[in-house]
């Protein structure tokens, strides 16, 4: 539970690069798939890919299976539906709002300090993630309120994992998609349209980004992300996801043609200024505040 050695410092970077270009890619997949279709089929694959290893013992099934409602329903059925209203880079930035929430939640769960000083970052994030609502480009306050619903369904899952106990990475990851799946798909099947056109119309931008989601988002990242927060709490590793705001909103601009307006750049400085006093101040802030 000490500092992460430099083997866990590059596995940290490395979740945070790639959940970072994860906005872009979903952005690219549901211009034509529909949100929960998208994360269903994800899980489909996720699910088959990693059927070997699915093998959690007897009684850990009931936390994986209340891991793929919170996470895999909750979590990342939502933040694909939050995208679809949103521009990549905006997204990348509102999505930061894990962090604060996982501060709000080990307040809550485990007594980890907070204090006033850390209360203001929290602040000062959820302000910098409202100012995207004036962005020009949003579509009114609704997808930023689905992404606020879906980070906190984020902080949330952290604790089921830590439940859970020792698992492999792979099968934690197998066996939630294995459920999740056809959570979604029924989902899917109960509230969207024209899912077979849809997949029809869907060209290679489109697979592609499905193709980055399901290799380097999930079975990359969230494998890592795993043993990370199992070895150590959530205020020694999350602060690393701060870097993916830059890779987001650089990939929204450059890859998407996204503008880069003064309202993401804002909300970005705000958001990622607030997360890190969070962050920053855990040390210093025990038996202080």
């Amino acid at each position: 539970m000490g500092r992460l050695a430099p083997i866990e410092i590059l596995a940290a970077i490395a979740v945070s690069a790639l959940w970072g270009g994860n906005m872009v890619a979903i952005k690219a997949a549901v211009a034509t798939l529909p949100p929960f279709l998208l994360t269903g089929i994800r899980f489909v694959i996720v699910a088959a890919l990693l059927l070997p290893w699915v093998r959690p013992k007897r009684g850990q099934w009931r936390l994986v299976a209340l891991l793929a409602l919170v996470l895999g329903v909750g979590h990342f059925g939502l933040l694909f539906l939050a995208v679809r209203g949103m521009d990549a880079a905006a997204a990348t930035v509102a999505v930061q709002l894990s962090i604060p929430f996982s501060a709000l939640v080990a307040w809550v769960a485990y007594r980890e300090p907070l204090g006033w000083r850390r209360g203001a970052g929290l602040g000062l994030a959820f302000a910098g993630v409202a100012l995207l609502a004036g962005e020009p480009h949003a579509q009114g306050i609704g997808p930023l309120l689905v992404m606020a619903v879906s980070t906190l369904c984020w902080a949330l899952s952290n604790l089921v994992v830590k439940r859970i106990g020792p698992i492999d990475p792979l099968a934690l990851n197998g066996g939630m998609a294995l459920v999740a799946a056809p959570l979604l798909l029924i989902l899917s099947a109960l509230v969207e349209q024209d899912q077979a056109a849809a997949l029809a119309a869907t060209d290679w931008r489109g697979w592609a980004g499905l193709a980055y989601i399901v290799v380097g988002a999930s079975l990359v990242a969230y494998s890592l992300w795993y043993w990370l927060v199992r070895r150590h709490a959530l205020n020694k590793v999350v602060p690393y996801t701060l870097l993916g705001p830059a890779v987001g909103i650089t990939g929204g601009v450059l890859l998407l043609g996204e503008p880069l307006t003064w309202h993401k750049l804002a909300g970005g400085v705000l958001t990622v200024a607030g997360v890190a006093v969070v962050q920053l101040w855990t040390g210093s802030a025990r038996g202080k505040s």
